[in-house]
């Protein structure tokens, strides 16, 4: 099968080719595509070589499966070029996520939904991705009702300018800013541009996501931090339910969940943090406790690394399904 990865010289490309070498996706040929500007570069996959192309040849080549991550402007312009060549688009943008037409799917909760016909299929919002994935099956028992969530987002999320803003503040070097402020040993309160009702497009992003991907009938609000971390987005959460639960029954259900660890022992200080999460593909959640202010209510606390299941992992997970049910 041939593969390709459209922005597979960014932070999530990258880690994309990463985790297609560590899962053993089934592929005879990668295709790696950029700008114009990354053409001819070589990436080493496999122990091979692949030289990098650009959009046309790349649907020339005619690969089964296109894993973009090359920004929306790039996908709205090529994802339907690619579709209509018989190629199957993962698109990691928030281009296509609102889209009435396109499916929004973490493989957890809704892969289901797929079908052969689906050309163009969105990659939610790596804040949104770790934080249905731990509430799905707590929806599935006591309903949802309201989430507060605010975030707490590692500068990855950005890409490598905020990467290399960090570590030049960290090093005393001045440099090129990701940010309108500095990002070390400071907190960042705005993640993307404000809209006009005072939340940012990052905020609206996870209260629209989670609606579409669980339960249209769900409140969210959501607030969404920039901290000076590398390789997690963390977030604390409070979830008020329409039944009743109890919380040995919640921490069992989140234990059976696909995709999901728990770490919850405060008692010998054991909760999820960025650090415990890089590099891994689940969800982990901690800090498990009712909400005494309010009734059917619980707090909690999700990590996971946002480039993995937040972006190249989840996008992948995408392509497994398709593969196993012969939807590609």
């Amino acid at each position: 099968m041939k593969v390709a990865v459209v922005g597979a010289t960014g932070l999530v490309g990258t880690k994309m080719i990463q985790v297609l070498e560590e899962r053993n996706f089934p592929i005879t040929e990668l295709i790696p595509v950029a700008s114009e500007k990354s053409v001819g570069k070589e990436i080493s996959y496999k122990g091979k070589k692949y030289k990098v192309v650009g959009m046309q040849t790349a649907i020339d080549m005619k690969p089964a499966v296109a894993l973009f991550s090359a920004g929306g402007g790039t996908s709205l312009e090529w994802a339907p070029k690619f579709a209509a060549a018989g190629i199957t688009v993962i698109d990691n943008s928030s281009a296509w996520r609102m889209d009435a037409t396109k499916k929004l799917v973490v493989p957890e909760i809704n892969a289901a939904e797929l079908t052969a016909a689906d050309k163009i299929i969105a990659n939610p919002n790596c804040s949104t991705i770790q934080m249905v994935v731990a509430l799905n099956p707590l929806h599935k028992k006591y309903i949802i009702q309201r989430i507060v969530v605010s975030t707490y987002q590692s500068v990855t999320g950005t890409g490598v300018k905020a990467v290399d803003q960090m570590m030049n503040e960290r090093k005393g070097i001045k440099g090129e800013m990701a940010y309108p402020y500095p990002i070390d040993l400071n907190v960042i309160p705005q993640i993307d541009v404000f809209t006009d009702n005072g939340y940012t497009k990052e905020e609206m992003k996870m209260v629209n996501e989670t609606k579409k991907i669980m339960d249209k009938n769900i409140r969210v609000t959501a607030t969404t931090v920039r901290i000076p971390v590398m390789g997690g987005h963390s977030e604390s959460v409070n979830v008020e339910f329409e039944n009743e639960f109890d919380l040995d029954e919640v921490r069992s259900i989140l234990q059976n969940a696909p995709g999901v660890v728990i770490v919850d022992d405060v008692k010998n200080l054991k909760y999820p943090m960025p650090m415990d999460a890089h590099e891994k593909d689940e969800v982990f959640v901690g800090r498990l406790r009712r909400d005494e202010t309010q009734a059917k209510t619980l707090n909690m606390w999700i990590v996971s690394d946002n480039l993995r299941k937040g972006a190249a992992t989840n996008a992948i997970q995408i392509a497994e399904y398709l593969i196993e049910k012969k939807l590609v």
